[in-house]
């Protein structure tokens, strides 16, 4: 190491800007006998300041005066790159912070202490990111809508154009019935025009803590903004705005973050290009995000959020086409053709489009009952949960698909529906003691009938 002198030069040299010599009095060693290191040391180099304001990567040296706190600009002195640009957010500095501070400056013990994030990094980060490259390879085995791909296509580039004095909704309110495709479709358009959406479902936007749903939302935007910076257009997608933001009838609580997530939405609206986080103030403009919500019904939601201007509404009814080409694309693997394909929509009408992959996944289950008489149901779990090398991963025949184990296994689904919508126990249970029978028996028509 040094002698304390050199060490008092550096300091020295590094705050006034200038090269310090150490008096003699003071010196550790003879000028004839100096070493290379302290000459070295005694001599430090002032950074030379650009026409443009910065400094060169590769110079050290002190900040210069003219480039302090007070301009606000930030200089890049050394390679030290990450700690000179403070980019993270405050629950990120919280969680690397805990434990490095003494108790009495951190506030609280334990799980309610200020050492402890509100939310890790991983909480609004890693999970609103979706990865759409391997459906853009296989973008040909889904079918897109026509109408659902225009609509999302203009709402897209009218949002990224510069159209003067005209409002652009900056939210596009894709609603419908249920089990409609509404979210595979947004995904599958996303891919499509190589968007890379920032996701948020509605259960992010409940939360114990007061006002972190809304700032949840404010975070997932300027993520997206920071991927349209780069050169790569991105949306916010939010699943089920209704189911998190919406009033389901008078028995729905309406909470705080009710309310501020509607008041939030609202504001990124009215100002896309100033989205400022808790604790930051200064006036920052970011890119223009889209928006782009899915829901069953946007009447529960706040009336002054889905207004013209702020959202711009597109209900998604699909066509007997869109159903046939959407139900293809489920049963293209198992090699049903088109024609058995529009039979079967056809003698399903009233099912959604869901319903057609749930009967595609109820035709495995045979197969799968066929295998565990096979292992044995007491050597199922090895096999399933980290199976050894000699076991491998299970692996069976597909099964045949024809059009008439198709109707069989629709008709058996069709019929759990009409016992769900026939039954209402939860209706039974309020109005009496009345069972599942419709005489207030204990048993079913059909059990009755096999006594």
């Amino acid at each position: 190491g040094l002698p304390l002198c050199d060490d008092w030069t550096q300091r020295a040299s590094r705050f006034t800007g200038r090269t310090t010599r150490v008096p003699h009095a003071f010196r550790s060693q003879p000028n004839d006998t100096m070493s290379a290191v302290t000459m070295s040391a005694l001599s430090v180099p002032v950074a030379k300041v650009s026409a443009r304001g910065r400094v060169a990567r590769h110079q050290l040296g002190a900040t210069p005066a003219q480039l302090g706190k007070g301009n606000g600009v930030k200089v890049h002195m050394s390679r030290w790159k990450g700690m000179d640009e403070d980019i993270s957010d405050d629950q990120q500095d919280i969680a690397r912070g805990r434990g490095m501070v003494d108790s009495k400056f951190q506030g609280g013990f334990g799980l309610g202490g200020t050492a402890n994030a509100v939310m890790s990094s991983s909480d609004y980060v890693s999970d609103g990111f979706k990865d759409l490259s391997k459906m853009k390879e296989n973008a040909d085995e889904f079918y897109i809508s026509e109408a659902f791909m225009d609509k999302m296509t203009v709402h897209i580039a009218k949002n990224f154009m510069d159209l003067p004095r005209i409002k652009v909704p900056l939210i596009l309110g894709v609603w419908g019935g249920k089990g409609q495709g509404k979210t595979f479709q947004t995904t599958l358009v996303c891919a499509r025009l190589g968007v890379q959406p920032i996701i948020m479902s509605a259960g992010e936007l409940e939360s114990g803590n007061a006002g972190e749903p809304a700032k949840l939302i404010r975070q997932r935007y300027r993520e997206a903004s920071d991927i349209v910076k780069k050169g790569r257009m991105s949306t916010l997608f939010i699943n089920d705005l209704d189911a998190g933001a919406g009033r389901m009838g008078g028995s729905t609580q309406y909470t705080v973050n009710n309310q501020m997530v509607n008041a939030t939405l609202m504001n990124l609206a009215d100002n896309p290009t100033n989205v400022q986080l808790p604790g930051q103030y200064q006036v920052e403009e970011i890119p223009r995000v889209p928006v782009i919500a899915t829901g069953n019904d946007f009447s529960t939601l706040y009336a002054p959020l889905i207004r013209d201007g702020r959202m711009e509404k597109f209900y998604w009814s699909p066509t007997f086409q869109d159903r046939v080409g959407v139900a293809c694309g489920i049963f293209k693997a198992d090699g049903v053709n088109a024609n058995d394909v529009e039979v079967l929509v056809r003698t399903f009408d009233g099912q959604s489009i869901d319903f057609f992959g749930a009967l595609r996944a109820r035709v495995y289950d045979d197969k799968v009952r066929a295998w565990i008489k096979e292992v044995g149901i007491d050597a199922m779990g090895s096999y399933l949960i980290n199976p050894s090398k000699d076991k491998g991963k299970v692996q069976f025949e597909a099964p045949r698909m024809s059009l008439d184990i198709l109707l069989q296994y629709g008709k058996m689904l069709e019929q759990e529906q009409e016992n769900v919508n026939r039954v209402q126990l939860a209706d039974a249970y309020l109005d009496g003691a009345v069972l599942a029978g419709q005489s207030g028996s204990s048993n079913t028509p059909q059990s009755s009938l096999m006594n």
